[in-house]
C-alpha cells in the first residue's frame, strides 16, 4: 500500500506531516511518497530527527496556499499538491492525502483523478462524533454550496456505504438535514430529495434537525455544503467553547481542582471523542480513488489518521461498491420509468 501524501499542505507544514508520516510508515504498514521541495524536506527531517524511512520524495517547486484561487492548480503543475494528485491519477499511488486547500483539492481531484462515472459532484464525507458513543458522516461539509436534489440523493447513498464499510455501521441511518422532522418541511430542495431518498434502497429515516444530530440520531446526515460547512463550524465551535469552560470551572478553586481528578478518566474520554485528530480527514466522496481531505491545522496525529483513513479507504472497496450502487440506482430508475409509461399506456 503507497500513499501519496502532500508534505506541504496544511498550517504546520511541511514539519507535523513529516512527523505524521513517520508515525505512519511504522504503524501502519503503509509507505509513503512524499511531495514537495526535496532539500526542504531533507533539511527539516534531519534538523528534527525524523526518519524518512519506507518513504520516497518527488520533488515539487510550487505550494498551493490556502489564500490561493482554487482554480489556480489548473497551471500550477508543479505545485505539491498538484503533483500528488497527478501521481495518484497515474497509479503510482493507491491513495492521496493533504492538509492544504481545501477548494484546491476538489477541483484539482475532479481535474486529475476525476470522478467516477455517473457522480455529478464530488461531495466532502466529514466523520463527526456523537454521542453518547459513536460518530456520522456529514455528507456535504462544505464542497458544494448549491446543489440539486439528485446530488443530495448521490451523497446520502456514497455515505452510507463509507459507514458501512469503513466505520462498520449495519444498515446506516440516513437522515435529511432540515428545520423541522415533517416530511413538508424545507425549500424546494429538501421537498425534493425527501421524495428521492424516500424511493430508495436505503434506511432513510426522514428529516432530522440539527439539534439532534450530535446526539446520534442518525449515521449519515444529508444537506448541501454550505448547510453543512455551517453546521460543522458550528459544531467545532461549541465543542471548544465547552472544553475551554469545562477547564475554567475546574480551575476556579482547590475543590474544584480535587473534584477534577476524581472525574478525570471520563473527562479525558470526553475530549477523546471531541478530537478532530482521531478521525484524520475527510474523504472526497465521489472521487474515482482515494483522496483524503486532513484538518488545515492537523497535527502530526492527525496526519497520521489520515493516512490510516486513506489506507481503509482503499482496502475496503468503497470506491467500487459506490460504482456498483451508482448503476443498480440508474437500472432502478430506468424500470420505474418504463413501469411508469406501460401504465399510461
Amino acid at each position: 500500500m503507497r500513499v501519496i501524501v502532500d508534505a506541504f499542505g496544511g498550517d504546520h507544514a511541511p514539519l507535523e506531516i513529516l512527523k505524521g508520516c513517520e508515525m505512519a510508515a511504522r504503524e501502519l504498514e503503509v509507505e509513503i511518497t512524499l511531495t514537495g521541495n526535496e532539500d526542504i524536506i531533507e533539511k527539516v527531517a534531519e534538523d528534527n530527527q525524523i526518519s524518512l524511512e519506507k518513504m520516497e520524495i518527488v520533488h515539487a517547486g510550487d505550494v498551493m496556499t490556502m489564500e490561493d484561487d482554487p482554480t489556480e492548480i489548473r497551471t500550477r503543475k508543479d505545485s505539491s499538491m498538484a503533483v500528488g494528485l497527478n501521481l495518484l491519477a497515474e497509479g503510482r499511488g493507491d491513495a492521496f492525502v493533504s492538509a492544504g486547500n481545501t477548494g484546491a483539492i476538489l477541483t484539482g481531484a475532479t481535474l486529475f483523478v476525476k470522478r467516477i462515472k455517473g457522480v455529478a459532484r464530488a461531495a466532502i464525507g466529514t466523520v463527526m462524533p456523537a454521542m453518547p458513543s459513536g460518530c456520522y458522516m456529514l455528507m456535504d461539509a462544505g464542497a458544494n454550496a448549491e446543489c440539486r436534489s439528485e446530488m443530495l440523493a448521490q451523497f446520502a447513498a456514497m455515505g452510507s456505504l463509507y459507514m458501512e464499510k469503513i466505520h462498520h455501521v449495519r444498515n446506516p441511518r440516513v437522515g435529511l438535514v432540515n428545520i423541522g422532522s415533517e416530511p413538508t418541511k424545507g425549500t424546494q430542495l429538501q421537498l425534493e430529495a425527501y421524495q428521492l431518498l424516500s424511493g430508495m434502497p436505503l434506511n432513510f429515516i426522514g428529516n432530522v434537525e440539527g439539534r439532534d444530530i450530535p446526539g446520534g440520531c442518525c449515521d449519515v446526515a444529508v444537506c448541501d455544503g454550505f448547510v453543512g460547512n455551517v453546521l460543522l463550524k458550528v459544531t467545532e465551535g461549541v465543542a471548544k467553547s465547552f472544553a475551554e469552560e469545562l477547564k475554567r470551572m475546574f480551575l476556579k478553586s482547590a475543590k474544584t481542582k480535587v473534584g477534577y481528578l476524581m472525574i478525570k478518566g471520563g473527562v479525558d474520554e470526553l475530549r477523546r471523542k471531541m478530537d478532530y485528530t482521531e478521525y484524520g480527514g475527510a474523504p472526497l466522496m465521489g472521487i474515482s480513488k482515494p483522496v483524503i481531505k486532513a484538518h488545515g491545522s492537523s497535527n502530526a496525529k492527525a496526519i497520521k489518521n489520515a493516512i490510516r483513513q486513506a489506507k481503509l479507504y482503499s482496502e475496503t472497496g468503497v470506491i467500487d461498491d459506490i460504482r456498483a450502487a451508482l448503476e443498480a440506482e440508474k437500472a432502478r430508475q430506468k424500470a420505474a420509468q418504463a413501469e411508469g409509461e406501460e401504465s399510461h399506456a
